[in-house]
């Protein structure tokens, strides 16, 4: 993620074999197919090793379809089900908000994590097809929730649903802080690995000599031109 980068003292790198896992601090697992990210997963032999990574008490952030993979428990999955890595103990449905055209974009209050790291005390929370947590756990930290429209309280029997949560060195969202230049969840997260790092004592192994020759720099624009000038204008304050 581009963003990271733009946080002092992070180096990012992109993880698809076993080697990568183990170099790295932290995870953070992007939106996108979370029925083909489970597939192409299995067929790598990752699963196994996701699931160690985060046993073993190192952060991992799952955004979007992560937060579908992060989950103990979700709804509306393809038929045949999917793979999930669990952990956190929560229910999602995958597909809550709707197919891709109903997509959307607001601003939601953002947690102390989040306000810590100073600018508005709200945040901008960008939706692509996007999954909500239907219910949580005990232990899980609720950083963020979306109160439904009129038209979404008739249909799904709800005024809320929870769109960030934590535990431990868990988090999930169920938008894209990726796809804005506010960079405060991200330091969020840097914070939870940091913290990690600092309590178990265990400096970050070097990436394997092989990434230098498989890594890529996300080459997006540092912003999406598409969602509109009135959010960028409050994010430049």
């Amino acid at each position: 993620m581009t963003l990271l980068q733009k946080v002092p003292g992070v180096e990012v790198v992109e993880v698809r074999t076993k080697d990568e896992l183990e170099s790295v601090a932290g995870l953070i697992i992007p939106g996108g197919e979370s029925t083909t990210m489970a597939l192409v997963a299995e067929r790598w032999g990752l699963i196994p090793e996701l699931r160690s990574f985060a046993k073993a008490g190192k952060p991992v952030w799952g955004t979007c379809a992560g937060m579908i993979f992060l989950a103990e428990g979700a709804e509306g999955q393809k038929e045949g089900g999917q793979t999930l890595l669990g952990g956190l103990d929560i229910t999602v449905s995958r597909n809550f908000f709707g197919a891709q055209i109903n997509s959307f974009e607001t601003r939601l209050p953002a947690p102390e994590c989040v306000k810590s790291h100073g600018s508005t005390d709200d945040f901008r929370a960008v939706f692509i097809r996007a999954p909500a947590v239907l219910a949580a756990g005990p232990g899980v930290e609720v950083l963020a929730e979306y109160a439904l429209t009129p038209e979404e309280r008739a249909k799904h029997g709800r005024d809320k649903v929870i769109v960030g949560v934590r535990k431990g060195v868990l988090m999930a969202t169920a938008f894209h802080p990726e796809l804005t230049t506010d960079i405060r969840w991200h330091q969020a997260f840097v914070d939870m690995v940091r913290k990690h790092t600092g309590e178990a004592g265990l400096p970050p192994k070097a990436p394997p000599a092989l990434y230098e020759n498989l890594g890529r720099l996300p080459n997006r624009p540092p912003d999406m031109p598409i969602y509109g000038q009135e959010f960028l204008k409050r994010e430049d304050l």
